[in-house]
């Protein structure tokens, strides 16, 4: 604990957590297989000012970033949806997205460092295999999915082959009137 004498004691902050947060379908997919999404209800009960609220910083790889870039208001002076956004790619040129941080670097150091920083939660912001190499370097610390009662058949998968993880129910809430369940996992850490 620290104390500076002007204000008293004070506690440090909790350490921020990569949350992997995303839609996907009953079948596993969090997308089509041309990256579309016009299948994910938006469901008015979904409190989204609040979860937008938990983060102060996104990740992302290229191919989602590439969507936000065509979402209307989705990218901004301030990054995307207003917040400090990095892009792992190895095509783009930083100079020609000014508002977001285009990396080239591990996405586990930068995501290690990221964490050791004063802020709020960290979203890793779609891209399955983004999340595949989050997970094995063992930097991922929360996975929440909406379920949509949808069946695709094919797509992008939620998590591409790799190593297994283990996770552990902290909440569920279904909305009904989409159907849409939303389960919040903590990372086992094994």
């Amino acid at each position: 604990m620290n104390t500076n004498p002007a204000s008293g004691p004070t506690t440090p902050s909790p350490p921020r957590r990569l949350c992997y947060q995303v839609a996907a379908s009953l079948d596993g997919f969090i997308a089509a297989e041309d990256g579309s999404y016009d299948w994910i209800p938006m469901d008015p009960a979904i409190d989204f000012g609040a979860l937008f609220a938990r983060f102060d910083t996104l990740v992302m790889g290229r191919l989602t970033y590439d969507v936000m870039q065509a979402y209307e208001g989705g990218v901004t002076e301030q990054g995307v949806y207003g917040k400090q956004t990095i892009v792992f790619s190895r095509t783009l040129q930083p100079a020609d997205h000014p508002h977001v941080r285009i990396t080239t670097e591990d996405p586990a150091t930068v995501v290690a460092a990221l964490k050791t920083a004063p802020g709020k939660d960290i979203w890793l912001f779609g891209g399955g295999n983004l999340f595949r190499q989050l997970a094995d370097a063992g930097q991922v610390d929360s996975v929440e999915i909406a379920v949509v009662p949808v069946l695709l058949g094919s797509g992008i998968p939620l998590l591409p082959k790799g190593s297994r993880m283990s996770l552990s129910l902290r909440n569920h809430h279904i909305y009904p009137g989409t159907g849409t369940a939303l389960l919040e996992y903590d990372v086992k850490n094994n």
